[in-house]
């Protein structure tokens, strides 16, 4: 009978473990400010960069905004801010700058990083090793490009001379593009149209590849 009560009592020891460690994952955090359609600054000032898409660009420095940039930033204000948040990491946890690498969620299980492609206020942007959900990205931005939501709705682009991408960084090039240029011949891939290369789940270099047009 004692050996009974022991063996229930670790395990009870180990359900509560298990629930404290779930409440740690658990965390939720308000978040203060939006930035961008793919950057927060939450209540305790870090800034979290969303992992696993790129949303177009608001202007800024020198460059001008992109098509859908303040959009896409206006959606994702809409769902996030003054929010409380949970985020979960992958295998980076800050990015060069110093930002927090996180997928996000909501108390409601919204997976904002996802819905941010579905609505079509961003695209898949692979990184490794941030590759958790790279394929579940990859579905739903094709859903969203058949379904013409936001930056895919209307979508036109110039005949031109195709595009390299590359199998290895998954980002494709115009040809004159000196990164371009650099992918070695067993790495590259040809697309005719932008639109191939998204469909393909490839991202545009942000040195030569500026808008959607």
């Amino acid at each position: 009978m004692q050996k009974f009560y022991l063996h229930i009592c670790l395990i009870l020891s180990s359900v509560l473990l298990i629930s404290a460690t779930t409440a740690v994952k658990q965390k939720w955090i308000s978040v203060k400010w939006v930035s961008d359609g793919d950057t927060i600054v939450l209540g305790d000032g870090q800034h979290v960069r969303y992992i696993g898409i790129n949303a177009p660009e608001i202007a800024h420095d020198n460059y001008k905004a992109e098509a859908f940039g303040y959009a896409a930033k206006k959606y994702n204000q809409s769902i996030v801010q003054s929010k409380k948040v949970r985020l979960e990491f992958d295998k980076e946890k800050y990015d060069r700058y110093g930002r927090l690498l996180a997928y996000i969620y909501l108390l409601d299980g919204t997976f904002i990083n996802k819905e941010m492609i579905e609505k079509g206020f961003a695209y898949l942007l692979p990184r490794s090793p941030n590759l958790k959900y790279e394929k579940m990205f990859l579905q739903t931005q094709r859903d969203a490009m058949s379904a013409k939501q936001g930056m895919w709705h209307n979508w036109k682009e110039q005949e031109g001379e195709g595009y390299l991408g590359s199998k290895i960084s998954k980002r494709f090039h115009v040809k004159t593009c000196s990164y371009g240029k650099r992918i070695k011949k067993r790495n590259r891939v040809f697309f005719i149209r932008k639109w191939d290369a998204f469909w393909s789940g490839f991202a545009p270099c942000k040195r030569c590849i500026r808008s959607k047009g």
